[in-house]
């Protein structure tokens, strides 16, 4: 018998660390301020924002339509998706979310569970080696269906870590260069952290597939990872563990989806809990959305099948408010349908 996402939820708190809670909804209240932890930085209200923002947008039904069947599929660079979703990059799996799996056990799950599920995984680094070699094989033994997310190392650790991504074959790479506020980057030797627009082309260009640029907060920012030849950014505040009072992505989202234009793809995450909220994020222009705690969740409560039972509770939500708003596809998501 297939498990149900309340029954995920139920069985990821018996096994989860301290710090996260599983709660119902992932608004992050109940983690506020625990770093390390699940929970943001300072105060903690950057991940209680991200989430709040998202609610404060309502959506307009409008059901004077045809009435014919709702087409999610989400297609990117060459490769075609049931959804518009993603699994963020988590990492660090034992410090913040408790000893039931470390990230190489954490990747290989989530990379071959969302492949089955139709969507695809991006997949955290660490200090440790082992992490990416770990991820690269689980998104080649699947046929490339995920993106090793690289920590903004120095560039020839960086390229250590593109022979490994080039072995497993993806259809896209990418870098959290948001992590370069991150207490394990700082004083390293050699450096980690911020890059120019000039360190990222000759990172865009090692890297050899296309390449997103996670991290990005602001119209200047999507620009420059324009510059840079970055094939698309993630709208990220990096669930608010890098720097405290940062507005919610849904805040800055359409700004600066309209200033990248058509030709760079706009990804965007922070708060993402629902199907409705996915709507919300397409309707502002975002092409597809990344979620990352519900999915931590999901692997801890019911591993391969707690994120398929997730995946399709998010699948029918967002089904369900496309039809009822008059949109049939991703393409028929305006931003008229939001308010």
């Amino acid at each position: 018998m297939i498990m149900t996402y309340e029954e995920v939820l139920a069985n990821a708190r018996t096994c989860m660390g301290e710090h996260c809670k599983a709660c119902p909804v992932c608004n992050g209240k109940a983690c506020t301020n625990k770093v390390p932890g699940p929970g943001a930085k300072g105060s903690g209200t950057v991940a209680v924002r991200n989430y709040e923002k998202w609610q404060e947008l309502c959506v307009n039904m409008d059901t004077i339509c045809e009435n014919r069947p709702v087409d999610m599929t989400f297609e990117v660079f060459g490769k075609t998706f049931k959804y518009p979703v993603f699994a963020a990059p988590i990492g660090a799996m034992k410090l913040h979310y408790g000893d039931k799996y470390d990230d190489l056990e954490y990747n290989d799950i989530l990379v071959s569970a969302c492949a089955d599920a139709g969507i695809a995984a991006f997949t955290g680094d660490g200090t440790n080696p082992d992490v990416m070699k770990a991820a690269a094989k689980a998104i080649g033994r699947k046929e490339g269906r995920g993106i090793p997310t690289i920590k903004p190392w120095d560039i020839n650790t960086l390229k250590e870590k593109f022979a490994l991504v080039k072995e497993a074959g993806p259809f896209a790479a990418a870098m959290d260069i948001d992590a370069a506020g991150l207490p394990f980057l700082k004083n390293l030797t050699p450096p980690a952290g911020s890059k120019t627009v000039e360190e990222l082309k000759e990172i865009v260009a090692e890297a050899g597939v296309p390449f997103v640029i996670k991290g990005v907060m602001t119209v200047k920012g999507a620009l420059k990872a324009k510059e840079a030849g970055a094939a698309a950014i993630v709208v990220s505040n990096h669930g608010g563990r890098v720097l405290d009072q940062c507005p919610a992505t849904a805040e800055v989202l359409e700004e600066i989806a309209e200033a990248a234009g058509s030709d760079m793809k706009v990804f965007v995450d922070g708060g993402i809990r629902s199907g409705v909220d996915i709507f919300k994020a397409l309707a502002l222009g975002a092409d597809a959305v990344l979620i990352g705690r519900p999915y931590v969740t999901a692997v801890y409560g019911g591993g391969a099948e707690g994120v398929a039972a997730y995946t399709s509770r998010l699948a029918a939500e967002l089904s369900d408010t496309m039809a009822m708003c008059g949109a049939h596809s991703l393409d028929e998501i305006t931003r008229d349908m939001v308010r």
